[in-house]
């Protein structure tokens, strides 16, 4: 179980609670306009949050935005430009992570629910020396996932049984789960408390990571009431994910319930974000693109923050990343995080508002032939056009390239839509982010996980 936590300064160090969903729009939560989907559980969150309207994703595909929230860095440091196939790619071993960090600084470290970061792959169980690293080999203590095995997954989402079925595939700390009879979205959340306890229990500060598999395809009927309240409303797969975001929605209420129980509410720091924009059902908001797609529909994502006490809520217009995570929360429990890190720390925007400088921001994705972009599954499976491989985020400005070179310019604070091209009036500021991008698309990579 690690090192006994001793008293003393450990204990008034917050303990963090990290929650991401799996493809949830933004234009999913009421708290960011949405109108289809009842969420009063993350609306009262958010109006005890820094509520972050400028939050990007470090990906519009997910692998690469969880190495991102893991590292502090970003996916292209360790060539991950494509979510992994579950076979051999991974996370570079002994890279710095989040937990690893908390866990030296005496904090108890557990990971729940979806991983996608290599070495879950039933051989990798199987013999975890001569293996690729999993959840326990990059800081975490304890973890609860399911086994990443691709004839295993694949054939859940195929027959859509992932979230009814998924738990028979779960393994904790490289052994199978003997819980099988629950919905997969009430077994993280069970299992996320069951850690907080823990480590409450144990009074020792914690980091509860916990990756929902919500409201991800395949869309399946939740348990309880959510069906009912929207039949009449949508239909088919559309009242499914409505019915599936709401089940996430009243397992976020649980959550925070079981912070207030355990008298924690005050020194825990919740953030809640997802990995990229939606696919198929899920909204983008007033966004352009999807799931998979550059512009902003597929990066920008909801970012709530919550620290009673050291927090006031609000509105924020601070510009973010997935990167930012590891900073800001190592700054939060007094610990300096690596050196080479790509994100900032957004303590002080948390703590008095004030806007934090940083540099321009850079994505680069593989070309995605996907039916992500719409409802529906056309074939053939379309892309979006002109189809961006790069992006460049230098203040409000955004420029979307293709191999490096530029194809849109956006200025995304007068137009967020994404709808007015300005290459032709902004040339000279195309060519000085392009020349920017050129730098970091030739900066050096770890190549050991290459997704090609």
């Amino acid at each position: 179980m690690g090192a006994a936590a001793t008293p003393g300064a450990q204990l008034e160090r917050p303990n963090i609670l990290l929650i991401l969903a799996d493809d949830l729009g933004i234009g999913d939560l009421s708290c960011y306009g949405g109108t289809e989907v009842e969420t009063p559980h993350l609306d009262a969150l958010a109006k005890q949050s820094v509520r972050f309207q400028n939050h990007y994703a470090a990906s519009a595909v997910c692998s690469p935005t969880r190495a991102a929230c893991l590292t502090g860095r970003y996916p292209l440091r360790f060539n991950i430009r494509a979510h992994f196939s579950d076979r051999e790619e991974h996370l570079p071993r002994g890279v710095t992570t989040l937990p690893q960090l908390l866990r030296d600084a005496g904090y108890g470290t557990a990971h729940v629910g979806k991983w996608h970061l290599g070495g879950l792959n039933r051989k990798h169980l199987a013999d975890r020396a001569a293996s690729i690293p999993g959840p326990l080999q990059q800081g975490f203590e304890h973890y609860c996932a399911m086994a990443e095995d691709p004839a295993e997954r694949a054939a859940l989402v195929k027959d859509r049984w992932l979230f009814r079925r998924g738990v028979e595939h779960f393994v904790r700390d490289e052994k199978p789960v003997t819980d099988r009879e629950i919905h997969l979205t009430d077994f993280e959340a069970d299992e996320a408390m069951r850690w907080m306890a823990y480590y409450h229990q144990r009074k020792q500060p914690f980091f509860v990571n916990l990756w929902f598999d919500a409201p991800h395809f395949p869309y399946e009927p939740p348990p309880g009431d959510h069906l009912e309240k929207y039949k009449g409303k949508a239909e088919a797969d559309d009242l499914l994910y409505r019915a599936m975001v709401s089940h996430l929605d009243s397992c976020i209420g649980r959550l925070m319930s079981k912070l207030r129980e355990l008298g924690m509410e005050r020194n825990t720091i919740v953030l809640f974000s997802s990995d990229n924009g939606p696919a198929m059902q899920g909204s983008p908001g007033i966004y352009k693109g999807k799931k998979a797609d550059l512009h902003d529909g597929g990066l920008r994502v909801p970012l709530l923050v919550r620290w009673p006490g050291k927090v006031s809520p609000r509105t924020s217009r601070q510009l973010a990343h997935t990167a930012d995570y590891l900073p800001t929360l190592c700054a939060a429990a007094g610990v300096k995080p690596p050196s080479n890190v790509d994100g900032v720390n957004l303590l002080p925007h948390l703590q008095t508002g004030q806007e934090v400088k940083r540099d321009m921001l850079f994505w680069q994705l593989n070309v995605y032939a996907t039916h992500w972009q719409s409802g529906e599954k056309p074939r053939p499976y379309r892309k979006p056009e002109p189809y961006a491989t790069e992006v460049v985020r230098d203040g409000d400005w955004k420029l979307l390239a293709k191999d490096g070179e530029p194809l849109e310019l956006y200025h995304v604070g007068d137009d967020p839509r994404e709808q007015r091209n300005r290459i032709g009036e902004e040339n000279a500021r195309a060519q000085r982010m392009a020349a920017r991008l050129k730098e970091y698309l030739q900066a050096p990579r770890l190549e050991c996980c290459a997704v090609r």
